[in-house]
């Protein structure tokens, strides 16, 4: 069945889409947060500062007008009618204006309005609402071309028993005009503010990641092959990144020499029975079959073990890796028990020492090793096993002939033989090295002290 295809552009289209989605830019995440949150907090303190700004015009405002009404109550007496006369005229001369924007008026139960000439033909509201002898403070929108604010308070003058209001008002133009210029002032300001705070925060961003550029650059120069390293020394938030990417790197070199390494020792293997084929091919050897099928086995044998070394090495980063010593040694003595039936082996030791090891990997170490220590031992072999507070320590001597010390360092050489008159492949030795310090081991060549041979010290890491 034909699945249904969809466009090009429009899949080239999706595929944008979800690598934006799932990546996008450092930098516009971290100016857009910045962005974000800078307006927001100049938002917050904008409208802050505007309530407390507005609060303290109208407050002064208010205590102009909160002046001209003591001022107005002071120069107040009561005529000979019992009406209410000032004992000197108004100091502000807009009072005697028409609709000059200031006014007052004065009432009482019983008498007519005492307005200033400004009111003209107009007249203050006079609300039930205030019952006090307290000021009260409030907007009025009395007269529908003027919005005023109006001050006013109850007195009792002397010689009167009559509550008299004294209203104060004045147009509010004076402070919607400064309030105006406030707010314009304070969008203007607070907007060149929040820009420059976005380009700074921006040019913080830029600064700030540069470094990952030159960490880009110089990946670069390692994939082109111009440098193996990162040598730059960068900032303390970047640098244990760099220190684990050098490290990522000396890991990839060591595997890469490793592979070349067993290559190597495949190649080595594969080479005695590839001739030994060969020639008998050549010379037309009657038992030709029986040498094929033999140098085969010998072959298969070479292969599956570089491939289980191969397996091993991609087993060494597991944090699970753990192994008991004791049931691998018995397991491989058992082994070769069997296989050299005059050889004693004795083991010795913790019984309860456990390394960072795969049990495969333990068990192909110890077989080398011990099997090496019977082959070429005079019958007796000694196991020993001690846990230290840095590694688990194996000791496997035997009696027989040791090695030089000169000759202790190339033995681990491919195909190196301790004796040419035995059969092997010249490997175990090699391999068990290669295998331990896949597991940050060592396999050290000592002589015997107990039994006069050779003494190899196999150290492995504990497990955790």
């Amino acid at each position: 069945m034909k699945l249904p295809s969809l466009p090009i552009g429009r899949m080239w289209r999706r595929q944008r889409i979800a690598r934006r989605g799932s990546t996008g830019s450092l930098t516009r995440r971290i100016i857009g947060i910045a962005a974000i949150w800078i307006l927001l907090l100049l938002g917050v303190g904008g409208f802050a500062l505007d309530r407390i700004l507005t609060s303290a015009i109208t407050r002064n405002f208010d205590d102009q007008l909160d002046y001209v009404l003591d001022s107005l109550i002071a120069s107040s007496e009561i005529g000979p009618d019992g009406e209410v006369l000032l004992n000197r005229p108004p100091a502000d001369q807009r009072f005697l204006e028409p609709y000059s924007g200031l006014y007052f008026q004065i009432s009482g139960e019983g008498f007519e309005l005492f307005r200033s000439r400004s009111l003209w033909d107009r007249a203050l509201e006079v609300g039930p609402a205030h019952t006090d002898f307290e000021v009260h403070l409030f907007d009025s929108t009395d007269f529908a071309s003027e919005e005023l604010r109006v001050i006013e308070r109850d007195v009792r003058l002397p010689g009167s028993a009559v509550r008299w209001r004294f209203q104060v008002a004045s147009t509010r133009e004076p402070i919607n005009e400064q309030i105006r210029v406030l707010r314009r002032t304070l969008i203007r300001s607070f907007a060149i503010l929040g820009i420059g705070l976005v380009i700074l925060a921006g040019l913080q961003a830029l600064y700030g990641l540069w470094p990952l550029r030159r960490v880009r650059k110089a990946i670069a120069s390692i994939r082109s092959g111009i440098k193996s390293r990162i040598e730059e020394r960068f900032p303390q938030e970047i640098q244990p990144l760099i220190d684990e990417l050098n490290a990522l790197l000396a890991h990839n070199e060591r595997q890469a020499e490793e592979a070349r390494r067993h290559a190597g020792n495949l190649a080595h293997a594969l080479k005695t029975p590839l001739t030994v084929v060969t020639n008998a091919a050549t010379a037309h050897a009657p038992d030709l079959a029986d040498t094929v099928c033999r140098e085969v086995t010998t072959m298969r044998r070479q292969v599956d073990h570089h491939l289980a070394r191969a397996r091993a090495i991609g087993r060494r980063s597991s944090a699970q890796a753990r192994s008991d010593v004791w049931p691998s040694l018995e397991a491989v003595e058992r082994a070769v028990s069997r296989l050299y039936e005059n050889v004693t082996v004795d083991l010795a030791g913790d019984k309860h020492a456990s390394v960072r090891v795969e049990r495969q990997d333990l068990d192909e170490m110890l077989g080398n090793l011990i099997e090496n220590a019977a082959k070429y031992g005079g019958g007796r072999v000694f196991v020993t096993v001690r846990a230290t507070p840095e590694c688990v320590e194996i000791e496997i001597e035997d009696d027989g002939k040791g090695i030089p010390e000169a000759e202790r360092l190339t033995i681990f050489d491919r195909g190196a033989r301790l004796d040419s008159g035995k059969p092997g492949t010249g490997l175990g030795l090699a391999i068990a090295r290669d295998v331990a310090e896949i597991y940050a081991g060592s396999i050290e060549l000592e002589e015997s002290e107990d039994l006069g041979g050779l003494l190899a010290r196999l150290k492995l890491p504990l497990s955790g």
